[in-house]
């Protein structure tokens, strides 16, 4: 993927969609190890059972695991360069294990404030086109003479 710092500002506009990251399938494993890590012990991202006695069909991952995945989408949009904040990200469908995510962008505003260069973006993740699992935004500032 391209970092957006790499793309002269010139060649930004408004409604330009930007390079996509897709993250390989969710596995069970990982499901485990981001419980263990992030301390979220929720059998229902771990065991099957637990998740089909209350109405699921089987395990579904963490939201924030998600959230993770567009987090890695906008730090590699960004590059060495630019400096995110306002990065936020609101959940929609389950992703479940065998879900590739793919997480995607488009600038919504461009502008120049005080020797700055700053991109306004919407975020999406989809587990398959039109099927979002999250959408977010991110702003992103890079100093014109880092350009």
């Amino acid at each position: 993927m391209k970092a957006i710092t790499n793309i002269p500002f010139s060649e930004l506009h408004v409604d330009r969609e930007l390079p996509s990251l897709t993250k390989p399938p969710v596995t069970r494993e990982q499901l485990v190890q981001y419980a263990g890590a992030s301390g979220d012990l929720n059998p229902l991202h771990t065991d099957d059972d637990f998740a089909k006695s209350i109405g699921m069909d089987g395990v579904i991952a963490h939201g924030m695991l998600i959230m993770g995945f567009l987090g890695q989408y906008v730090q590699e949009l960004a590059g060495t360069k630019a400096v995110i904040s306002n990065f936020s990200m609101r959940f929609g469908a389950m992703t479940k294990p065998g879900d590739a995510i793919t997480c995607s962008g488009v600038v919504k505003q461009l502008t120049e404030i005080n020797g700055n260069r700053v991109a306004e973006l919407e975020l999406i993740a989809e587990k398959a086109p039109g099927e979002r699992v999250g959408t977010g935004s991110a702003t992103l500032t890079c100093k014109i003479d880092n350009d």
